[in-house]
């Protein structure tokens, strides 16, 4: 390992550990919950001789001869001072989460105990975890693989049900086994060219399979591009359930919009009064809508205004429907199409996003219902109540339907997709494209008639592409730049 992470920044305690690097063998130790107001504070420790050193901060001493997988009750002293009572769950290597001993510290809420607890532990011999320093150790004693240690910190940064689901089908090795198995039928056709290379053709028979030029077992080849292919669709799905998309709420003064942000958010989160304009500013919040995770933003009323404040609210609010996927528009319903509507449903006030959708929606429906006949031509609005509720299950469909079709791959359907093996991090995606360019290549050598020599090494690149995905091929730079954008404490 080099040592790019030379310092580290305890943001807790204002410390600096000088020296540190992810491959030392120091007994680590971090806060695994941010310390506050809350009931209790969760320090983990590991590393070798972490047991032994968290005993000489422990009264009685038990912890040296707990048992694995036990909890143990005392107090956290330091020069005989006691600092905190405690309960410490204990883990003896190699059966923990990082594959060495390690311990949970569970002490008193707030920031001046745990504090206290980690000044004593690094008067022990701890030093600060660097980011995600203790699943790097677990990949490094075997107990993940890249493909699980990288499910991490997606399912710690899930903000759905269905984003946390696909994570936890990584963590249980679903790509890893999609990973390997087509590792294997790559090695096979690998193999194969490598006998031929060794060994005349009279010497080899007739057990080899070769079609495509002199590319042995040429079927196999094929099925692993398209099993390849598959796997790198998946990432625009991925994507999607992890980074989520950008909906803003857009219209004119008084439509609705922060009525609408509120019912969609299910809680009061923007000031609704009748007075136009009242939203000067934008603001956002998470929520899931059909299991995708959503950005949504609420913005400043679009009209022309000579009140400085406002009119920075509104450039902002424009700026904001530039960057958006999916801008929903709302029609004051009491108030039909205004001229403002209609410039930006014609496209002429200059709110346009490429590539964003558009979904028109018809608001106050409670009060003045949608006419039957389209009040605009060719365009299609969604009726809803941001008030009363009605039609906001028809808003979701659409809004999902609108991701879906921002979607090219024909495996887009977000809502009821199977969890199957899929990438879920961008490094993943250019490594399984590698894979692809490289077994491309080597196909289409293969076509022309040309030597096994040159095809060969094309081979062994997409197989090693696949083995940086899982960890079996790695190098420091890569290692370090993945783990260190974990959270420190995991």
């Amino acid at each position: 390992m080099n040592d790019k992470h030379k310092y580290h920044d305890d943001r807790y305690s204002g410390a600096v550990y000088s020296g540190a690097v992810y491959s030392d063998e120091t007994p680590i130790a971090a806060f695994a919950t941010i310390p506050g107001s809350s009931a209790l504070t969760l320090i983990r420790c590991s590393g070798k001789g972490a047991i032994e050193a968290v005993s000489s901060v422990f009264a009685p001493d038990k912890l040296k001869v707990a048992s694995a997988n036990s909890v143990v009750h005392g107090w956290i002293v330091k020069a005989d001072e006691k600092i905190d009572e405690v309960l410490v769950s204990v883990f003896r290597a190699p059966k923990s989460y990082t594959g060495e001993d390690s311990l949970d510290i569970c002490c008193h809420g707030g920031a001046s105990a745990g504090k206290a607890v980690m000044e004593a532990l690094k008067s022990a011999g701890f030093r600060g975890a660097l980011p995600g320093e203790f699943t790097f150790r677990a990949f490094v004693n075997g107990k993940l693989d890249l493909t699980k240690a990288e499910s991490v910190i997606e399912l710690v940064s899930a903000k759905t049900d269905t984003s946390r689901r696909h994570a936890v089908s990584r963590l249980s090795g679903s790509l890893q086994t999609e990973i390997e198995e087509i590792k294997k039928t790559l090695v096979q056709v690998l193999s194969g060219a490598e006998i031929y290379l060794d060994y005349s053709e009279d010497e080899v028979g007739a057990d080899i399979e070769e079609d495509e030029g002199k590319l042995p077992y040429p079927d196999v080849a094929l099925e692993t591009l398209e099993r390849l292919k598959k796997l790198s669709d998946s990432w625009r799905i991925e994507r999607v359930y992890q980074e989520g998309v950008t909906v803003v709420i857009a219209g004119c003064p008084n439509a609705g919009k922060s009525s609408l942000f509120n019912a969609l958010l299910k809680e009061d989160r923007s000031i609704v009064t009748e007075i136009p304009g009242t939203t000067r500013d934008w603001i956002e919040a998470w929520v899931s809508i059909e299991g995708i995770p959503v950005r949504l933003v609420d913005t400043a009323g679009l009209r022309n205004s000579a009140e400085t404040v406002e009119k920075i609210g509104v450039d902002r609010s424009r700026k904001l429907l530039q960057e958006a996927d999916i801008v929903l528009y709302l029609i004051d319903g009491a108030q039909g199409i205004t001229e403002e509507d209609q410039a930006f449903i014609d496209g002429g006030d200059g709110s346009g996003g490429a590539g964003n959708s558009r979904l028109l929606v018809w608001n106050k429906a409670d009060i003045a219902p949608q006419p039957a006949m389209s009040p605009v031509p060719n365009q299609n609005f969604i009726s809803v109540s941001a008030k009363t509720g009605e039609g906001l299950a028809r808003l979701h469909a659409a809004i999902s339907s609108a991701i879906q079709s921002q979607q090219t791959t024909p495996q887009s359907a977000l809502q009821d997709a199977p969890i199957t093996a899929a990438v879920g991090t961008e490094r993943q995606k250019k490594l399984v494209d590698a894979a692809i360019a490289a077994l491309e290549e080597a196909l289409a050598l293969a076509r022309r008639d040309e030597p096994l020599d040159i095809i060969a090494p094309l081979l062994r690149d997409a197989v090693n592409s696949l083995g940086e995905i899982t960890g079996e091929v790695s190098t420091a730079d890569i290692l370090e730049e993945m783990f260190s954008r974990f959270c420190v404490g995991k």
